[in-house]
């Protein structure tokens, strides 16, 4: 890891960060994100000068894209002078992003709609 990412992930590992748990070094499909939340599918990655301009790059974030995924992509150069700025995208990212329970559909209601009977003891 370069000192960015163990920055970031010093943060981010053992659900420190706001209880969202993430994963580092995960393999979606064929690729290998920096860090994953696996369950709000937002995915952080921390680049150095070699992604500038990446073809492959903009390749993997449009098909992760198609499967959901948000990407959110920093400079090491940022999160090294900038920790808490990354840290507060990263948050407002995660409030953005539907909870688990949000893309189930709710339950039935027993008994049918407008059956409820009470029942006294």
């Amino acid at each position: 890891m370069s000192d960015a990412e163990r920055r970031l992930w010093y943060y981010l590992r053992a659900q420190r960060f706001g209880g969202h748990e993430f994963k580092r070094q995960v393999p979606i499909g064929a690729y290998v994100v920096d860090f994953a939340c696996l369950n709000r599918k937002l995915i952080d990655g921390i680049d150095g000068g070699q992604h500038a301009g990446n073809a492959g790059d903009k390749q993997r974030h449009a098909w992760l894209k198609t499967r959901g995924f948000e990407v959110m992509r920093f400079w090491n150069n940022e999160v090294l002078k900038n920790t808490n700025g990354i840290l507060e995208l990263i948050v407002k990212a995660l409030d953005g992003r539907p909870s688990p329970g949000a893309l189930r559909a709710p339950p039935s209601p027993q008994g049918g709609e407008g059956n409820s009977r009470r029942q006294t003891h």
